[in-house]
């Protein structure tokens, strides 16, 4: 909502957001083909998060006034409830937080109390 926002009140257009398959550029940094082959970008994730999403992953890239960003990949619901949240890896490693408190490590409950 406050990216919208931001977008409306700073621009007389509003920049339109592409989506494509993410790869790793040949400089090892990251590209999207979209309508256009969108390279060396920036990677856009919540503060304290960072992560180097896998080639093949479809992304979002926003054009801003001094380049583009890739705002991140698409996910799946992951049989989530709503304000629950997964960090997962490639290889298969994931975390969950549940509504009722408990953690999932690999899918096993970890700190019962």
């Amino acid at each position: 909502m406050w990216l919208m926002n931001y977008i409306t009140n700073n621009s007389l257009t509003a920049p339109e957001a592409v989506k494509g398959d993410l790869s790793a550029g040949a400089s090892g940094g990251t590209a999207v083909d979209a309508s256009g082959e969108h390279k060396e970008l920036e990677l856009c994730f919540p503060y304290g998060v960072v992560s180097v999403p896998p080639s093949g992953e479809r992304a979002v890239v926003l054009p801003l006034e001094d380049g583009e960003v890739a705002l991140g990949v698409l996910t799946h619901g992951a049989g989530l409830e709503e304000g629950e949240l997964m960090l997962f890896s490639k290889g298969g490693a994931s975390v969950v937080l549940k509504n009722d408190g408990r953690v999932l490590i690999n899918g096993s409950e970890v700190g019962n109390g």
